[in-house]
């Protein structure tokens, strides 16, 4: 049985227009003006983030570009800088640390924290959040905001995060709830989408009250799983610990820039793809034994198909695996354009976890496969992205193929180097 939890041990923080404030901070003309981050240049693409001048226009994450345009006909348009919201992510992470200590990095803009005894007390926690923020401004920029909340748990501090927006600093306390949160909409909840609240709805669940009211085995009837019972306990101010995952895949994906969607350049952008995908694996010290290849064409057909292999982590072998579904995607979907390239080495495991085939010994040739691509690595590292590389590299307007960041994944520095 989970335990109650009596003091404020959680703090979130929740960056505001993450991506959007960066640019802010790094561009000065660009402050005070409504922004959007895109993918690429073009009307048909979404913002991927937008300033708070952009948000008062009704501007948000996924937008389509064409539309926020006619919302606001003085948008400003900036593409996506991935290498430099990983560099002011850690610049964060640097300044945070001076502050509180760090439980767990969610995403790129959002951290929770474990607060140690001494800043358990309201008086404590919310004198040393004000510092973090002050920190954030003073050592990071002035354009850097968040938003924190304090809770019994981790929950419902990221809860708290959303009632206050831009730096906004919001504590729930333990013997106030619900208090607050019977104010919110149950959609407001992280975890509960349109469809979560359907089937809320149909279970006689219509707003926050009712869903407090609930028993945990009530909740977990509607979700159909322990999920329901162990997001009661979360709602409820219980600390649930989060189960491990382990590395399932290793991946990179591009959306392809005009001039690079015709088969034959969008090839060189496959290639690329591969061997980062590759150096990545050779970094976590992973082999994979599946390789897939997903593309998706302007006229928005989608193709797919994976390779079974014997574990591998070398360029050469992933590169021959692309050419032979590279060939059967050409065949068989015929694309005059393609907008979408992906890649993705599944099937990981660790060089202990590999069991010898007798009758499938490794030969020579993969022996100095692996070297070869080892040692390319090591010079890569040592002279810069690409001093050494395996035919011509696409040029892009971000500067770089295949590494951003995505939900949940914030890639490492050495990604925009490999």
């Amino acid at each position: 049985m989970y335990a109650a939890n009596n003091e404020l041990s959680w703090l979130f923080l929740d960056l505001n227009s993450y991506f959007a404030s960066v640019e802010q901070q790094d561009q000065p003309e660009l402050r005070g003006r409504p922004v959007a981050v895109v993918p690429l240049d073009s009307d048909h693409t979404c913002a991927i983030a937008a300033s708070a001048e952009a948000k008062a226009y009704g501007i948000k994450t996924g937008t389509i570009i064409g539309d926020a345009k006619r919302m606001c006909p003085k948008l400003v348009c900036v593409p996506a800088r991935h290498d430099i919201y990983v560099d002011y992510h850690h610049r964060i992470l640097d300044e945070v640390i001076n502050h509180v200590p760090i439980d767990k990095i969610w995403s790129i803009d959002e951290l929770s924290s474990r607060l140690p005894p001494r800043l358990r007390k309201r008086e404590a926690a919310i004198e040393v959040a004000k510092k973090l923020k002050e920190g954030l401004r003073r050592n990071v920029g002035e354009h850097i905001k968040c938003s924190i909340g304090i809770a019994p748990c981790g929950f419902l501090a990221k809860v708290a995060t959303d009632m206050q927006k831009p730096d906004g600093l919001v504590v729930l306390e333990p013997d106030e709830l619900p208090g607050r949160l019977l104010r919110l909409r149950l959609t407001d909840l992280p975890g509960i989408n349109v469809r979560m609240e359907t089937r809320l709805r149909a279970a006689g669940i219509h707003t926050m009250e009712d869903f407090w009211n609930i028993s945990p085995r009530h909740a977990r009837m509607v979700w159909g799983s322990v999920a329901g019972e162990r997001f009661w306990y979360n709602l409820h101010g219980y600390h649930i610990p989060e189960t491990e995952t382990k590395t399932s895949m290793v991946g990179h994906s591009r959306i392809l820039d005009p001039a690079l969607r015709h088969p034959d350049r969008a090839w060189l952008v496959a290639r690329r793809l591969t061997i980062k995908a590759a150096s990545r694996l050779r970094r976590k010290e992973y082999f994979a034994a599946a390789f897939q290849l997903s593309v998706r064409d302007t006229d928005g057909r989608r193709w797919h198909r994976e390779i079974r292999l014997s574990p591998a982590h070398d360029n050469f072998t992933f590169l021959n695996a692309l050419r032979e579904l590279w060939d059967a995607m050409c065949r068989e979907l015929r694309p005059a354009t393609l907008r979408k390239v992906s890649v993705a080495l599944y099937n990981l495991r660790k060089h202990t976890e590999i069991t010898s085939d007798l009758f499938d010994p490794p030969t020579v040739q993969q022996a100095r496969n692996e070297k070869l691509s080892t040692v390319m690595d090591d010079l890569n590292r040592k002279y810069g992205a690409e001093a050494i590389r395996l035919g011509i590299s696409p040029q892009t307007s971000a500067g770089y193929v295949g590494t951003k960041i995505a939900f949940s994944r914030i890639p490492d520095k050495e990604e925009f180097y490999e």
